[in-house]
């Protein structure tokens, strides 16, 4: 499964808006990888920011 898949998967689990810091806890990955999977995701609008630093599934 590609990172970005885990992280989208990862916060519908949370059920919340969560930061990169919290998804790289549920995950385990990398951080930095965590960072790049956000930034296509934001250019992609697969994800929203409802608060600040905090993300969840569109």
């Amino acid at each position: 499964m590609e990172v970005k898949e885990q992280v989208i998967e990862a916060m519908k689990k949370a059920g919340k808006p969560v930061s990169a810091g919290e998804v790289e806890k549920m995950l385990g990955i990398d951080r930095k990888e965590i960072d790049k999977a956000f930034k296509e995701l934001k250019k992609e609008e697969a994800i929203v920011s409802p608060v600040r630093c905090k993300w969840e599934p569109k």
